[in-house]
């Protein structure tokens, strides 16, 4: 007899609602440190289902023996439980079975502990370049209210840096402008030190010298990608990669209109924006992509075109990773000899 469990999740306890034969058997709270006698409630026949939070990742690799399947929820996409009218933890440990008995549960893909850990590393490289930028535009705007204007650009290498530290203007404007170039310093080398572990960690990850191999993705980027598309073989088409990441157009199907509208954008943005980055790279070295981008571009703009050409170039990083090319060539499209 199969049981279905759904748990609602928190940093210290928990609590998990069992069904079995359309019923509720069981309901109950646990506390984190107690994994283990919760565990021998759970067995090969069990199914469980747990939203996405901080530590699911830990919660799912110590139960994941113990039961059959794991269902990990993504929440923005289940609705049912942040829009409800009753909010508690048991209410809501009791929709995650229901709707895990009915097979109704948007689940995430779990990733391997190293994919799950660069992932974590891009996040927070990622929440660094965007601190960064508002203390860069804090310093121009700065400079910009004594009638200073530096190129945005300037900011970006530390000659430019000594350069904001050398006007003076009052005390007070003069010790904020000091604090907030230490900042930007400070965060220069703890961005370097994250570029250099997603490099170093990312190039044990499967799959990371056949991206590799390819004109125009790097060693971070490659890890990037990786992290965000874990295992190839999870996709059955390149067109189920790209809504994943979120690149495919919205579709409205009514009658017999059918509208297109902009991508969905409902994956990884830090996916979505090194694609883009390295498919405009690679069009430097590749005549069929820079064909391509340039025929889009001529009808429809340069932005949908940087789009379509990311599109086509992802169908380029799925059939590598799914047929293990190495590249001896990208631009004439020629693969290494066994």
């Amino acid at each position: 007899m199969t049981s279905f469990v759904g748990v609602d999740l928190h940093r210290n306890n928990f609590t998990y609602c069992i069904r079995e034969n359309g019923e509720e058997k069981k309901i109950g709270k646990c506390e984190i440190s107690d994994l283990k006698g919760f565990a021998s409630l759970l067995g090969k026949n069990t199914v469980m289902a747990v939203e996405a939070t901080g530590n699911t990742f830990m919660f799912c690799r110590f139960l994941k023996a113990h039961v059959g399947r794991l269902v990990v929820v993504n929440p923005s996409q289940f609705k049912v439980i942040s829009m409800s009218t009753k909010k508690t933890d048991r209410h809501d440990a009791k929709v995650l079975a229901e709707f895990l008995e009915k097979d109704m549960l948007p689940e995430v893909r779990m990733k391997d502990d190293l994919q799950a850990k660069i992932s974590s590393l891009t996040q927070t490289r990622e929440k660094l370049v965007q601190l960064r930028t508002v203390l860069k535009n804090k310093v121009n705007n700065l400079l910009a209210a004594n009638f200073i204007v530096l190129k945005r650009e300037e900011l970006s290498t530390e000659t430019g840096l000594r350069k904001a530290l050398s006007f003076h203007f009052d005390p007070i404007t003069d010790t904020e402008m000091f604090v907030v170039v230490e900042q930007i310093r400070s965060l220069n080398q703890s961005i370097e030190k994250l570029d250099k572990a997603i490099e170093d960690h990312g190039s044990k990850m499967d799959g990371f010298k056949n991206l590799k191999s390819i004109k125009g993705i790097g060693s971070k980027g490659a890890a990037t990608l990786l992290s965000t598309i874990g295992n190839i073989h999870d996709f059955r088409s390149s067109k189920q990669l790209a809504a994943y990441i979120g690149i495919v157009p919205r579709v409205s199907n009514s009658n017999d209109t059918v509208c297109h509208g902009r991508i969905t954008k409902n994956g990884s943005k830090i996916a979505r924006t090194t694609l883009v980055q390295c498919a405009l790279i690679a069009k430097r070295y590749s005549p069929y992509l820079h064909a391509f981008h340039e025929s889009v571009k001529s009808r429809r703009g340069g932005a949908k075109a940087n789009i379509a050409l990311a599109r086509k170039f992802l169908d380029i990083v799925y059939r590598t990773l799914k047929n293990n090319w190495m590249f001896e060539d990208f631009t004439q499209f020629k693969l290494v000899k066994n």
